[in-house]
């Protein structure tokens, strides 16, 4: 069964090594096989990673759409160190990505991760409320 994709205008969207970029107006794509894809939305470029847990997302990018995932691995496991160390109470994100990456599921992996991202603004936002000032 192939995937429906629909693309907005000028919206971008990566299929394996190679970016898409829609013309001016909507189109529809119906994509069959097993290339990693990407839709613009879901990406985060390495210079708008300016959280820890955004550098984490762009490894596991890598990893998914990356022929060899393993390359990737030092480096990620290098950041969850990081992070862990920081911010102990992320531990069952990690645990939920890890078992995605283990499975080599990596757009899971992904969706994981945003999960992770999503906590830790609110982690954020809890430190900088005035109750903790």
């Amino acid at each position: 069964m192939a995937l429906k994709v629909e693309l907005k205008p000028n919206e971008r969207l990566i299929i394996g090594d190679a970016v898409i970029t829609n013309d001016d107006s909507r189109t529809r794509l119906y994509i069959e096989g097993s290339s990693p894809i990407l839709r613009e939305k879901d990406i985060i470029r390495p210079n708008e990673a300016d959280t820890p847990c955004k550098k984490i997302y762009v490894i596991l990018q890598l990893m998914y759409l990356s022929k060899t995932p393993r390359d990737h691995h030092d480096s990620y496991f290098e950041s969850v160190t990081e992070v862990q160390n920081a911010a102990p109470s992320t531990a069952s994100h990690f645990d939920a990505i890890n078992s995605e990456i283990l499975a080599d599921n990596y757009y899971k992996a992904l969706k994981e991760a945003q999960k992770l991202i999503a906590y830790e603004e609110e982690l954020v936002s809890n430190a900088q409320s005035p109750e903790c000032v």
